[in-house]
C-alpha cells in the first residue's frame, strides 16, 4: 500500500509563513492534520484539492480543511509567492460562541475551496497579514503573543464574513474527470460500507483499470489507500469524541480489528487505545 504524505509541523495554536518559490518545482499530493489558509500573491499556479483544480489569480484565498488531500501545481519557472497560516483544530474549537471554522466547513461541504473576495476584503486581509508578520518579526513586545492571537482571530472573523458574503466570487474549478468527483463523494459518504475497486467500478460503470488510472491521476493516490486513510481519520475522530476503540474500528468501515490496529499505529504513531488529541506535529516537511 502506498504511504500518504503528511506534512508540516504545528505545535502551537497557529503558525504564519511568507514564502517564495523562485523556480518551478513539482509538489506531491499531501495533507495536514491542521487547517490551512493560503493567500496567493504571485505566480502561475493551479491548486488541486480533493479531485478539483483551481487556477489562482493574485488575491485568491485558498481554504484547506484538515485532512483534505491537496497539491499546488506550478506551470512556469516564475516566482510563486504566498502567505500561509496554519491553524490547529484545538484553537478553532476553543471559540464556543462563534464557529470560526465555518468557512472551512462550507468549503468542504460545497467543494468550493477558493474565495475571490472583493477589493475591500482583500485590502483588509492583506493589512492584517502585514501587521501579523511585523508583530512576529519584532523583538518580543509586551503581550506580543496575545496581540498575535488577536490579529489571527480578527482575520478569521473577516474570512468567515467574506465566505458568507454573497457578493464574493467562488471561481470555477475543473477536474480531470467528473466521474472521479462522484466516486470521491460516494467514498466519503459511505466509509462504513463495503468499498473496493470492483464494487466502485461496477456501481459507476467504469472499468477497473480505467478507474485506477483516473483516480491516481486526479488525487495522487490509489483507491485503496485513499479509502484507508479516510477511514482512519473517521475512526480517530470517533475515538476522540468518546467512541470505544473496537466500535470505532467497525463503524469506520474496517472489517478486521488487527488490520485496523496496525494501520492506525503505523499512520498516527500511537495505538488507537492511547489516542490523545493531536495538533498534527508528528512529521516534518517543507510547507507548501
Amino acid at each position: 500500500m502506498d504511504t500518504y504524505q503528511k506534512t508540516g509541523y504545528l505545535t502551537e495554536n497557529f503558525h504564519y509563513f511568507h514564502l517564495q518559490t523562485t523556480s518551478k518545482q513539482n509538489f506531491r499530493y499531501h495533507y495536514h492534520e491542521f487547517y490551512k489558509i493560503l493567500f496567493f500573491l504571485k505566480g502561475d499556479v493551479t491548486y488541486h484539492i480533493e479531485g478539483r483544480a483551481f487556477p489562482l489569480i493574485p488575491g485568491d484565498i485558498v481554504l484547506i480543511p484538515a485532512e483534505e488531500i491537496h497539491c499546488p501545481q506550478l506551470h512556469k519557472d516564475t516566482c510563486y509567492e504566498r502567505q500561509i497560516l496554519y491553524l490547529s483544530t484545538q484553537f478553532l474549537k476553543s471559540f464556543q460562541e462563534s464557529d470560526l471554522s465555518l468557512c472551512f466547513s462550507n468549503a468542504r461541504k460545497h467543494q468550493s475551496y477558493v474565495i475571490r473576495a472583493s477589493s475591500f476584503y482583500q485590502k483588509y486581509i492583506f493589512d492584517l497579514l502585514l501587521r501579523l508578520e511585523k508583530e512576529i518579526k519584532e523583538t518580543p513586545l509586551y503581550a506580543g503573543k496575545l496581540y498575535q492571537e488577536t490579529l489571527v482571530c480578527e482575520l478569521l472573523i473577516l474570512l468567515n464574513r467574506a465566505a458568507l458574503n454573497q457578493k464574493n466570487i467562488y471561481p470555477d474549478n475543473t477536474c480531470q474527470n467528473e466521474k472521479i468527483l462522484l466516486i470521491l463523494n460516494y467514498i466519503n459518504n459511505h466509509l462504513s460500507d463495503s468499498l473496493n475497486i470492483d464494487s466502485l467500478s461496477e456501481r459507476f460503470f467504469i472499468s477497473r483499470y480505467h478507474l485506477m488510472h483516473l483516480f491516481k491521476a486526479s488525487t495522487g493516490y490509489t483507491v485503496g489507500n485513499y479509502i484507508t486513510i479516510k477511514r482512519l481519520f473517521l475512526a480517530r475522530t470517533m475515538i476522540q469524541e468518546g467512541t470505544p476503540v473496537t466500535e470505532a474500528c467497525y463503524l469506520s468501515g474496517f472489517q478486521n480489528y488487527s488490520t485496523f490496529s496496525r494501520a492506525y499505529k503505523k499512520h498516527f504513531h500511537t495505538s488507537a487505545k492511547n489516542q490523545k488529541f493531536s495538533n498534527g506535529n508528528h512529521n516534518n516537511s517543507m510547507v507548501k
